[in-house]
């Protein structure tokens, strides 16, 4: 019944010359995604509301695209409209968290340029992302929605204390806040990053320590990560807040997933997701308290 109601969707969009070619993308968690082709191009349709669970506003997604695909970081918008977003297609392999690794050096540049240049570029209403203020509010519909998940609630909110306190101070930057290898795309001559959904301001260290964990970095490739980064040698307080905020990238995906099991329609096995999480969560914690 929702598939039909895509391609309903899909049809109707004002932009295509002749007859049109519909092939279902997998992946998407949070949205519906598209490769369509007409007569004169080839782009990827998403198709997503608003989900206030989980702080994402397509509006925030279209304009943050916009910016990046401006400044040569992410492809071009083709097309938007409410719950629909329409964007050129990039042939190429997305990343692993092994070809991250090979390609660390080009990664760092594309976020130092997220974080530096996307905010020169953006007007209108500014959102943000603030990790902590999510996994509190996480936990509130969590209660209020009678979560399996409610005896481990008290513990994982005084973590979110003590990592909000370890972490300290914030500088704040504007963040992808996303980077799983899956929204890298290799083209052949450089690298797109896709899926500016959560995009917003928040803390340099939340995106470093996200691709951090979501790709499985040793102790020797965090360094590396932050050196170059931050392009100087780092000391054991830039060291012991970014693996605080590596845990709390990883509550955060954590308790995502727990909201995401009560409310998410998209056939993903959230529970197996939260458990792969939670599991990582706690051997992060370990290093900090």
């Amino acid at each position: 019944m929702m598939e039909n109601a895509n391609l309903k969707i899909i049809h109707s969009l004002p932009i295509w010359k002749g007859k049109i070619n519909i092939n279902s993308l997998e992946g998407g968690m949070t949205n519906f995604n598209y490769l369509v082709k007409d007569l004169e191009k080839k782009v990827v349709v998403r198709l997503g509301k608003d989900i206030p669970e989980h702080f994402i506003q397509r509006s925030n997604e279209i304009i943050s695209s916009k910016v990046a695909n401006s400044l040569n970081i992410s492809p071009n918008v083709v097309y938007s409209s409410e719950g629909v977003l329409v964007l050129e297609y990039i042939e190429g392999k997305v990343l692993t968290p092994d070809t991250i690794k090979t390609n660390i050096d080009e990664i760092i540049k594309i976020i130092r340029s997220t974080h530096e240049l996307i905010p020169k570029k953006l007007n209108g209403i500014a959102f943000m992302f603030w990790v902590f203020h999510i996994i509190r509010n996480y936990s509130k519909y969590l209660s209020s929605n009678n979560s399996k998940y409610l005896s481990l609630q008290n513990d994982l909110l005084k973590d979110c204390d003590k990592l909000e306190k370890i972490t300290s101070p914030h500088k704040i930057i504007f963040g992808h806040n996303d980077l799983l290898s899956g929204n890298f795309i290799y083209d052949g001559k450089k690298i797109w990053l896709i899926d500016w959904e959560y995009a917003g301001y928040n803390c340099a260290l939340f995106d470093l320590g996200g691709l951090a964990s979501n790709n499985n970095f040793d102790h020797k490739q965090e360094i590396y990560l932050l050196e170059n980064y931050f392009q100087e040698k780092i000391n054991s307080q830039l060291l012991n807040q970014f693996y605080g905020m590596k845990c709390a990238s990883l509550l955060r995906e954590t308790m995502w997933s727990m909201v995401s099991e009560i409310y998410s329609k998209i056939n993903v096995d959230y529970s197996s997701y939260t458990q792969e999480n939670l599991k990582k969560f706690n051997d992060s914690k370990k290093k900090l308290f």
